[in-house]
């Protein structure tokens, strides 16, 4: 949980009000609490005072819906202003609730309880909404979400976003010969192989649909895109080589292979994001057409962004 306040005396009243069972985080200015925000991926709660040094709380608040909508974090303003208009404007903006000084500890405490206990409750259904429930990775809409924010973040700070869209090679013969069930794990091993692969926290795996899949790589420039689609398609073969010397009884039949096509630019003002996807899936059918098991990229298009791409 984050304390904002710019009196240390409030800070205090606050920690002493909440009790212990918290991992408290206090900062007595906007720009601190920013970088603390910046810092910690886990909040769970900010409690925030309104008027204080630097940006304020209603300013701070804004920032934070602005610059990370995924995290729905809840904001508790607290004020000495007894003002109903104060309290409106914080709820426009996005607070959560709103506690005015001087505060009763256990309607601090409840009030605490009762928003993480929610925030906790949606985060569990925003996961299970989110993720594909044959593979376990994000689906479809995950992605087009975190894509959405990338490609904003990425053109805000001036960074590439690469992008490799995949799926595996002669898959429907693969169901019709060995049956779906043993397709359906097929798509389980490579969702649990391209984890282990692609391990940076802002990473996304997700299922793009049927055998096909995507990686979403922020900050990473072309030749890491590439690199990265090529040691996925050969851990599959090396994977689906022991498969088939080993006798245990779950072991996958036959040999699968993927094809992938690998794309990343830093975006521009005047770019249309989805032309990233469509550069992706053009290499894709490059690599069927070329004769599958393998990883295409147009090099060509390093120069388009300055050979930063």
């Amino acid at each position: 949980m984050l304390l904002v306040d710019d009196a240390p005396i409030n800070l205090q009243l606050l920690a002493s009000a909440l009790g212990r069972g918290y991992e408290l985080h206090v900062v007595r200015d906007g720009a601190a609490a920013l970088d603390c925000i910046r810092r910690e991926p886990d909040l769970d709660l900010i409690l925030l005072d309104i008027r204080m040094p630097g940006p304020s709380g209603f300013e701070l608040l804004i920032w934070l819906r602005e610059e990370f909508p995924e995290r729905r974090l809840p904001v508790i303003f607290i004020t000495a202003a007894d003002d109903e208009h104060i309290q409106a404007e914080g709820l426009a903006l996005g607070a959560t609730d709103c506690i005015f000084r001087p505060f009763f500890p256990p309607v601090v405490r409840a009030r605490v309880q009762m928003h993480i206990a929610l925030k906790r409750q949606l985060d569990r259904l925003e996961r299970l909404a989110r993720l594909d429930g044959l593979t376990g990775v994000a689906n479809r809409r995950s992605f087009e979400e975190r894509f959405s924010i990338e490609w904003r973040r990425a053109l805000r700070i001036g960074t590439s976003l690469g992008l490799v869209l995949f799926d595996l090679d002669h898959f429907k013969a693969y169901n019709d010969r060995y049956g779906h069930l043993a397709g359906d794990e097929c798509l389980r091993r490579i969702a649990a192989l391209s984890q282990q692969i692609v391990r940076r926290p802002g990473d996304l795996i997700a299922r793009f649909g049927g055998e096909e899949f995507a990686l979403l790589l922020p900050d990473t420039d072309l030749a890491g895109t590439h690199w990265l689609a090529e040691r996925l398609r050969q851990e599959l073969e090396i994977c689906c080589s022991l498969d088939q010397q080993s006798f245990e009884p779950n072991r996958l039949p036959g040999v699968m292979t993927l094809s992938a096509g690998c794309a990343s630019r830093v975006p521009g003002c005047n770019d249309d994001p989805i032309e990233l996807i469509l550069e992706a899936d053009r290499q894709l059918y490059a690599a069927k057409a070329a004769g599958r098991n393998q990883v295409v990229i147009d090099w060509s298009t390093r120069a388009e962004t300055g050979g930063v791409i």
